[in-house]
């Protein structure tokens, strides 16, 4: 397929604007990424499904998240971070329709989940209301909970590609949460961006598979 060859040569271009801080480039590539992963979901057979709908409009809403993100304002932050919270809450309505039969494995999700809730949201959370008060430990903690759900669902879907990504997804925002609140690290926004891009073609290769 023509687009996810596109998304194939786009994202790692992306990830090596994001590396040397080729800021310009950014601004095209990363928007790029999504728009090719939406063309690609929508020629793979989105639109022939519930499931691939809200797909659809879960990766619009991911879009909005990244064009917000692509500044480090804080009134951008809190933009992007409610376009990917409303994203994940998309997500879960696309597996719920691709149907939740392994509640067995939705508990492994869980205890994925709760793990990365001890290693990183005890850190995250204080560090975002010691920044911007409760307001944004609130919003933080919240997205939290909503990608967790995602994750669970996703694990409860038994589709193992599914299941992965939303995981890989579930790193990259830990990632950005650690490198936003807490300790900026060399790579840390290289590490967001590969494991975003990764974990969306999971996504999208597993609803559409499924």
């Amino acid at each position: 397929m023509t687009s996810l060859a596109a998304v194939a040569v786009a994202a790692p271009l992306d990830w090596w604007s994001v590396a040397v801080r080729g800021r310009r480039r950014e601004w095209v590539l990363k928007p790029l990424v999504l728009v090719l992963l939406i063309v690609t979901a929508w020629l793979l057979g989105a639109p022939d499904s519930t499931a691939g709908w809200w797909l659809l409009a879960a990766l619009g809403l991911s879009l909005v998240g990244d064009v917000a993100l692509l500044s480090d304002s804080d009134p951008r932050f809190v933009v992007g971070l409610g376009s990917f919270l409303v994203a994940h809450l998309v997500f879960v309505v696309a597996f719920a329709h691709l149907g939740m039969p392994r509640a067995d494995l939705g508990l492994v999700g869980l205890g994925l989940v709760v793990g990365m809730a001890v290693v990183v949201g005890r850190r995250v959370v204080p560090a975002a209301r010691a920044e911007g008060g409760p307001a944004l430990a609130g919003a933080v903690a919240a997205y939290m909970i909503v990608i967790g759900a995602m994750v669970v669902t996703a694990w409860a879907t038994g589709h193992p590609v599914v299941a992965l990504g939303a995981t890989v997804f579930m790193v990259s925002d830990a990632v950005l949460a650690l490198d936003r609140f807490v300790t900026a690290r060399r790579f840390g926004s290289l590490a967001v961006m590969v494991t975003y891009h990764l974990g969306q073609v999971l996504i999208v290769l597993g609803v559409l598979s499924a």
